[in-house]
């Protein structure tokens, strides 16, 4: 009962979905009914609409997410040393890769929101639909264990994991190494300012290497946005 993840979808727009349709895309991502439905309520549950949401689902998938990549890069190169494979790992269990992945198996219909949040644009946001991805982690390492979130994560993360090689240096840390290589200052990130509800807050980043260039960017974190700039300019001064 695979669903198809190969390629993201557009941002949900339309109506949302009923409990039953909820237990029907659940059946379907998990391979089988959940045993205890109310964890992946849970799960999907924005703090605007419930106290009884994904913040703690969320903390515990986070920690599961990391061991279960870990362990598949660590036997996928055996003979990269711990730096390489940290970066690997920081790209793949990133905020930013979690939402994608969450819009890529269609989680937007089933969020749980508040009317503020949902008025405010929460279901198109990247910090909410990575936390939920989290928490559905968590969910399902509740409800079966980790085996079964291995086999998830390993369909889920497989087209990401297995391209690594194509991406394995951050671009921050690429960005660094060729400012050292042709003896520039290390770069400079600056916020320029942050915007937006807080539950969707963007953060505009410039990052500058002087006499170079610079290059600005726009994300869901602090992280991501320099991340984001760190590519732009990389590929400016290519």
């Amino acid at each position: 009962m695979d669903m198809d993840i190969g390629g993201a979808m557009e941002p949900h727009r339309g109506k949302l979905l009923s409990e039953s349709e909820r237990l029907v895309w659940l059946t379907s991502l998990i391979g089988r009914k959940p045993a205890q439905p109310r964890l992946f309520q849970q799960a999907l549950t924005h703090g605007s609409a419930s106290a009884d949401n994904y913040e703690r689902l969320e903390f515990l998938g986070d920690r599961v997410l990391g061991l279960i990549i870990g362990e598949w890069l660590y036997s996928l190169y055996p003979d990269e040393p711990e730096g390489r494979l940290s970066h690997r790992l920081n790209m793949l269990v990133s905020g930013e890769v979690c939402a994608d992945i969450a819009r890529d198996i269609g989680v937007q219909p089933h969020l749980v929101l508040g009317k503020q949040a949902r008025d405010d644009g929460a279901i198109d946001s990247s910090n909410v639909l990575g936390d939920v991805m989290e928490a559905l982690i968590g969910a399902l390492f509740l409800d079966g264990g980790l085996d079964e979130v291995r086999t998830l994560l390993r369909r889920l993360w497989a087209r990401r994991v297995e391209g690594a090689h194509d991406f394995a240096k951050h671009p921050k840390s690429a960005l660094q190494e060729w400012a050292a290589a042709n003896k520039r200052k290390p770069p400079e990130y600056l916020l320029d300012g942050r915007s937006g509800p807080d539950h969707a807050l963007q953060f505009t980043v410039t990052v500058t290497i002087r006499n170079v260039g610079s290059a600005s960017a726009t994300g869901a974190s602090k992280q991501e946005a320099e991340t984001l700039a760190a590519r732009m300019l990389l590929e400016i001064i290519a």
